[in-house]
């Protein structure tokens, strides 16, 4: 714990303390640039992920699948939900900004099954906004709000590795992988960052 982390592993984005860890993709974005985004037509939304240590710890399982995840609260703003809502609406692409938050989005389309583009009607309005959340995404996953994610590169045998193969297909990730490690990449919380789409 050195004094420059207390200053730089802060998102803009940060709200309420709980989380042992920053959710590191956001730490790729300033205000300039989310003013910059919203100028495009990009908007963004706010969702709230307590981050803790199951996160990062390595898959010791003999299968993926034997895997568990801790529990990590989450608080998902009624605005927000108006927001999702709007987006598919409209037949926008949602992006998370990190698997923290690709995981509170899809823990919410799971607590709610109610199709996301009638969550802004009465009859369709989520019931269920907080809870505890220790979904595990491995492949095969259906994907109902998350289109697109911005994140970081991950350590291997991680939880959030195999989310984002589960999202992008396993060999996509590992010749991005390798491209990484072939240029150099930095992996991890301060390191580089892709989007797949």
């Amino acid at each position: 714990d050195r004094k420059a982390d207390r200053r730089d592993y802060q998102t803009i984005f940060a709200r309420k303390p709980g989380a042992v860890a920053s959710p590191t993709a956001g730490l790729h974005f300033d205000r300039v640039m989310v003013n910059r985004l919203a100028r495009a037509g990009i908007n963004t939304c706010e969702v709230t992920l307590h981050v803790g240590e199951g996160s990062f710890r390595p898959i010791k399982t003999e299968t993926v699948e034997e895997h568990r995840l801790e529990n990590e609260h989450i608080i998902v703003p009624r605005r927000t939900i108006n927001h999702l809502a709007a987006t598919r609406v409209a037949g926008r692409r949602i992006a998370a900004v990190g698997t923290t938050v690709v995981r509170t989005l899809e823990t919410l389309a799971c607590w709610n099954p109610q199709p996301v583009e009638n969550w802004h009607t009465a009859a369709g309005r989520p019931e269920k906004l907080s809870g505890n959340s220790g979904l595990f995404i491995s492949e095969p996953f259906d994907f109902r709000l998350v289109d697109a994610v911005l994140t970081n590169f991950h350590l291997p045998r991680s939880s959030l590795l195999v989310m984002v193969a589960a999202l992008a297909g396993r060999e996509r990730v590992l010749t991005a992988y390798r491209e990484a490690v072939g240029k150099k990449y930095r992996f991890y919380s301060y390191g580089d960052c892709m989007l797949i789409i």
